[in-house]
């Protein structure tokens, strides 16, 4: 039987307001990697470029946390109160504080700033997800999956030909700025060093779309079934303490690896404190899924071997996440900072934009269709296809490619970018797909939430070791061969995904519970 026409409107346009969110989610992402470098020039002026570089795996760091936290969060937020109510404020979150970045005069401050902006951004991918999933239930979830590993990896290609476009006609825009009645000063701070604060205020657009939210796109049918269940009354306030406590406990972890701890915390003391702080953010971001269930065993909703495998699925999933977080983080989101150095000195050659626009052109187009090969070969074979190439395709772009002379960027490069890219990114076609069918409806958005941001912590503290791994291979005089060997190292992640997808279930041809 076909579904009523407003139905249908409803769906699509959940997807649609979805789809933007992802998208602008993803120039969130990729905002830090292309306006960090000039960013960190002009909040450390005169700092050696090591401190630039722990400031800026530190900044990384932070927004991995937030996200982590932001994830069990909205998610929470999501299965309590709704998807789309928590959706809007997911949405306003991420915007309005990623365009306050502009404003900033000290790089703690940028720190702060990203914190705040994702959270936002770490719940609204599960409440998307959830959303869309719900709503479109069984039909084209494959390719509805790759749109949402697509439309974030759009929203990255944005940042790229927003900065290359802007640099290109700075004297345009000056015009346009002058005739807006912006004084030449302000015109000045927000233009200088590759217009790093105008591309940060443009960021603050996305809230817009959470007008089109509140008027056109419905609830959760599913959702709406599980609150007149009841099951949404056993989600309680006092449970977000725990996600409290997680989150200090990993701000603290990030303390300890950051330029401005104390001087007593050495790396083996470092190392006691992030295996504690890990243990406890575990505890923490998994206490709200641990109390609803408790919640809903009593009241007789949810049987003993129900939540064993739930917390099964969150643990598994979360490792599954980690490992393409890191990989992703380690290497594909330091790959445009890396490369800018190959050029020659003094070099005008754009390619910090030029590697933006070619990983983010491959990413767009893996993670289209790598929910069609997971419907295809299965979920586990899938997976276990990405690790391999990812890891293949993070090895070829860091070790293959050196430092160039001439006035453009060698076709090499821009290659190697393109799959370096699109294989790291392709997780984030096939997560959408198969996170879904890991969990029930009553706890699917807080699920979702905590296995794909659960990562970003563990992608967090392995970003961190980056400056550890950069001082083993040589440190600053080894100059882009050490980076370049810390990223490589960083990438063997992949190789413990390949083993740990096979503890994980096989869903393919499940319908969502």
């Amino acid at each position: 039987m076909s579904q009523p026409k407003s139905s249908n409107n409803g769906a699509m346009a959940a997807l649609i307001a979805a789809f933007l969110g992802w998208l602008f989610d993803g120039f969130e992402m990729g905002l830090f990697p292309l306006i960090g470098k000039p960013a960190l020039q002009d909040l450390l002026p005169g700092a050696p470029t090591n401190q630039h570089v722990e400031w800026f795996t530190v900044i990384i760091s932070v927004f991995l946390v937030g996200a982590a936290t932001g994830g069990v969060l909205f998610g929470w937020l999501g299965d309590k109160l709704g998807r789309v109510k928590a959706m809007t404020l997911a949405i306003f979150t991420y915007a309005i504080f990623s365009g306050l970045c502009a404003f900033v005069t000290e790089a703690w401050h940028f720190a702060g700033l990203r914190f705040i902006a994702s959270l936002g951004m770490g719940g609204e991918w599960a409440l998307g997800v959830a959303l869309v999933n719900e709503i479109w239930g069984g039909k084209n979830r494959a390719w509805i999956a790759g749109m949402i590993g697509a439309a974030s990896n759009i929203g990255f290609l944005l940042t790229g030909l927003i900065s290359l476009k802007l640099n290109a006609s700075l004297e345009v825009v000056t015009g346009w700025i002058h005739a807006m009645g912006l004084s030449p000063e302000n015109t000045e701070y927000l233009l200088h060093n590759r217009a790093w604060r105008f591309i940060a205020v443009s960021s603050a657009l996305p809230a817009l779309i959470n007008f089109f939210i509140l008027v056109f796109v419905p609830e959760s049918h599913k959702w709406e079934e599980e609150k007149k269940a009841g099951s949404t009354s056993h989600w309680a306030t006092i449970d977000l303490m725990g996600v409290l406590v997680a989150c200090a406990a990993a701000l603290v972890i990030i303390y300890v690896w950051s330029p401005i701890r104390a001087a007593w915390i050495n790396t083996p003391a470092a190392s006691a404190i992030t295996l504690v702080g890990l243990a406890v953010a575990l505890w923490g971001y998994l206490h709200p899924v641990r109390q609803y269930m408790h919640r809903s065993h009593a009241a007789g909703g949810v049987n003993d071997s129900e939540r064993s495998t739930i917390m099964r699925n969150l643990l598994i999933g979360a490792g599954l996440a980690a490992v393409a977080l890191l990989g992703t983080w380690g290497s594909a989101q330091q790959a445009a900072r890396w490369a800018s150095a190959l050029a020659p000195q003094g070099s005008k050659i754009p390619i910090i934009d030029y590697i933006v626009i070619s990983t983010a052109l491959g990413a767009i187009l893996v993670t289209l269709i790598t929910p069609l090969i997971a419907d295809k070969l299965g979920r586990r074979i899938t997976y276990t296809l990405l690790c391999i190439t990812a890891l293949a395709s993070a090895l070829a772009f860091f070790q293959f490619n050196k430092p160039f002379t001439g006035d453009s960027a060698p076709t090499s490069l821009i290659v190697t970018a393109f799959l370096l890219g699109g294989i790291t990114a392709s997780f984030y076609g096939f997560f959408p797909l198969y996170f879904p069918e890991l969990f029930p409806t009553s706890v699917r958005a807080t699920g979702q939430g905590f296995c794909f941001n659960f990562g970003r912590l563990i992608a967090a503290v392995g970003a961190l070791q980056l400056a550890n791994l950069t001082a083993f291979f040589g440190g600053s005089s080894g100059g882009l061969h050490a980076e370049a060997h810390a990223y490589s190292v960083l990438s063997c992640i992949y190789l413990v995904g390949m083993v740990l997808v096979w503890f994980a279930p096989e869903t393919k041809g499940r319908s969502l519970q």
